[in-house]
């Protein structure tokens, strides 16, 4: 190239470079994208036009301009959330120079983004061996401690929030990891496809814990209110949606396996891998997502954090909000569930809540179970599919005889809840009811057996002709899994313990705390979140 022709060259990449910069500092990020990729095509113009006589100065320090434009356009794709062609352009400056600082720096946080913990520290500890940079050594440790925590719980399912319960949630929320623990996904008996346990499981142990793809949160007042603020705010979670499909392959890949309502038996079995962090993309994935699909998948799919199968801790918990959580969304409901989750920020904490057995189908309860079987089957007609869970089965059979009719008609009209407890007991065993069954039943009139637990005039008129609070809360817990009302009668009985009597109803608050929020940290934390369940 001509001298003069290479100065105006210069000058041109000169203000590109000022001119995208100043945008990136700005936080322009669709404008100094636009303006760093008219650079980086100048500059390797510039390199391939090169030719053996050129200034070797010059072509090394292209190449270095060339390095630091697609580091920095990675870090405006990267806060666009374009994440697959900001780690395209990491990998290609550290092609140029592969100790790059900042481009390891925006890469590390690219993939800590994506949760792939290990790859992000390989990046942050080839970062911190940079001696020239020892004013960002701080920052990077942080980095570094940030990845081996998150890894940590990443690989072993251990969540420790302890702190931050008994700090009464104030404070930075504790961040978690992305977790998977042993499930897989099979073909399901109650509705297509579920997710079923690989091992026996605990009461409490934390089955998937994963961010949502998107979450739209607001505070509704006022019926008619309410109801506009929700049609907006299920706008705005579908414009996320798709725009997040649209920006990236991996997102699109994991939605497009989601139902869309249609007939499952000829829907494909994912791997239960695709959905780890660490999964590679599928490159050759390139179906569509039109609008219609989106709101199909979005309609069967997405969760509401006001339902009776979760609980809300943090920042979140005043608010009415909607999220979709991909693997997640392969749980099905039942009316004898065995699972419950907890919504954190943006993740969701599926944990068992009940003990598990190895092969059993993970279940959550999409409305209130602890309700009879015909209000049961009015709250299915709103969500348009039917129940063929063991439970309903078994009570579809009962409801033909007489005194269970008699008993559901007497609650309804306001009978002494000591006599449809004592007629329900006494039906029991008529017909030979027994194990889990018996707690299908008391579910089914729980409000009563509370009410009986609670009021000193039923228990002392009632007395042993009643069973005990414990076997049948032992009984309603095995049946359903663990509930904030069941607790809350445990919790209150024990106020009026002690001794010997009060360790064993501790021990089995606790057990029903694990059931209600998971394993989530320390008994003290444990403690404080049972307190919080009676208020």
């Amino acid at each position: 190239m001509r001298p003069c022709l290479q100065e105006m060259a210069d000058e041109q990449m000169q203000q590109l470079r000022s001119q995208a910069t100043e945008l990136l500092l700005r936080e322009e990020w669709q404008q100094s994208l636009q303006v760093y990729t008219q650079f980086i095509d100048l500059c390797r113009d510039e390199i391939s036009g090169a030719h053996e006589n050129s200034d070797p100065d010059h072509i090394f320090k292209l190449h270095k301009s060339l390095c630091l434009a697609l580091s920095n356009r990675a870090e405006a794709r990267s806060r666009m959330r374009d994440f697959t062609e900001a780690l395209r352009d990491c990998d290609e400056a550290l092609k140029i120079e592969s100790t790059h600082f900042k481009t390891l720096i925006c890469k590390g946080k690219i993939l800590l983004a994506l949760n792939r913990y290990s790859s992000a520290l390989d990046c942050f500890k080839t970062a911190s061996l940079d001696q020239q940079d020892n004013g960002n050594l701080e920052k990077i440790n942080g980095y570094l401690e940030k990845c081996k925590k998150l890894e940590l719980q990443s690989r072993t399912g251990a969540f420790d929030l302890s702190n931050w319960i008994l700090n009464g949630f104030q404070g930075k929320s504790p961040e978690l990891a992305e977790y998977i623990g042993p499930v897989q996904i099979k073909k399901s008996e109650l509705s297509g496809r579920g997710l079923f346990a690989t091992k026996n499981i605990d009461t409490g142990t934390f089955l998937v814990v994963t961010k949502a793809i998107a979450t739209e949160r607001g505070i509704l007042s006022g019926q008619d209110l309410a109801e506009n603020m929700q049609l907006v705010m299920w706008k705005n979670f579908v414009e996320k949606v798709t725009e997040l499909t649209t920006k990236c392959q991996r997102t699109r890949q994991f939605v497009t396996t989601l139902s869309k309502g249609e007939i499952e038996d000829s829907l494909e079995i994912p791997d239960v891998s695709l959905f780890r962090p660490e999964a590679e993309e599928n490159v050759h994935d390139n179906e569509k997502l039109d609008i219609g699909n989106i709101l199909s998948i979005l309609d069967v799919n997405s969760l509401v954090e006001n339902s009776v199968s979760a609980n809300i801790l943090g920042k979140n918990c005043g608010y009415y909000g909607v999220g979709l959580w991909l693997l997640a969304s392969y749980i099905n409901h039942s009316c004898n569930p065995n699972a419950r989750r907890l919504h954190f920020g943006d993740y969701i904490m599926v944990h068992a809540s009940r003990d598990i057995r190895a092969g059993e189908e993970i279940t959550f309860a999409y409305f209130d179970v602890l309700s009879p079987l015909d209000q049961r089957k009015e709250m299915l007609e709103t969500w348009g599919f039917c129940c063929n869970c063991k439970r309903c089965k078994f009570e579809e059979a009962m409801k033909y005889e007489q005194e269970m009719q008699e008993i559901e008609m007497g609650l309804e009209s306001g009978i002494d809840v000591g006599s449809a407890i004592f007629r329900l007991e006494g039906a029991m065993r008529r017909c030979m009811v027994r194990g889990k069954e018996k707690g299908y039943l008391r579910a089914s009139i729980w409000a009563a057996y509370s009410e009986a637990y609670g009021s000193e005039r039923v228990t002392k008129r009632w007395g042993s002709q009643i069973p005990t609070m414990e076997v049948v809360v032992d009984s309603v817990a095995e049946a359903v899994g663990s509930d904030g009302r069941i607790l809350k009668v445990v919790v209150e009985g024990l106020k009026k313990r002690g001794g010997r009597a009060m360790e064993m109803e501790m021990e089995r608050a606790m057990k029903l705390g694990r059931g209600l929020y998971g394993k989530v940290g320390r008994k003290q934390a444990m403690k404080c979140l049972l307190e919080l369940n009676i208020h």
